[in-house]
């Protein structure tokens, strides 16, 4: 078991590329967040905070996502941390925890409308809000419950392998 956690600890790091590419790829939805919120803007009467919910966790996302890769926000190896370094985690725990509350009232405003009325009708607009709109907001609110039960499950089953693996191995001394 403990030359398992050692190999994690030890994993080697990641290829600039190979950064690069997820960083990107963690800012394609951000970016689509904002995009969408800003075209329809005021295409949601039914509840006109979708849009300036994704337009602000999109802005918050991406600022997260690209002051991470400011060389200045990583320790050095040695384990201390400069005042830069703590003021950044400061900084990203304060817009992770505000990225979290604003996620739950997103939540709020995006399931208590479900599901609204897609075609606009000229006489009563009051429960309109645009199909793009809506279900963008609605599959990516939703997405996050996907990938955190995926993760859950996964993380469970890593967990129970480490189990059964720590009860096989004879380099511990501990008799199963």
């Amino acid at each position: 078991m403990s030359n398992i956690v050692e190999r994690i600890t030890k994993a080697p790091e990641p290829t600039p590329p190979v950064l690069g590419g997820s960083k990107v790829f963690l800012c394609i939805i951000p970016i689509a967040q904002i995009a969408i919120g800003a075209v329809y803007l005021h295409e949601c009467p039914v509840q006109e905070n979708i849009p300036i919910y994704l337009i602000v966790s999109g802005v918050f996302s991406l600022i997260l996502d690209l002051l991470s890769c400011l060389p200045c926000t990583r320790g050095p190896k040695d384990g201390s941390q400069s005042v830069l370094s703590q003021s950044f985690t400061v900084w990203n725990s304060l817009v992770s925890l505000f990225l979290f509350c604003w996620f739950i009232t997103g939540n709020v405003w995006i399931y208590s409308v479900y599901e609204p009325n897609y075609i606009k009708n000229s006489t009563d607009v009051s429960l309109y809000c645009n199909k793009t709109l809506y279900l963008f907001a609605f599959w990516t609110t939703t997405l996050v419950y996907i990938l955190v039960i995926l993760f859950l499950v996964v993380g469970c089953c890593v967990l129970f392998c480490f189990f059964l693996c720590g009860r096989a191995d004879s380099d511990d001394g501990v008799n199963p």
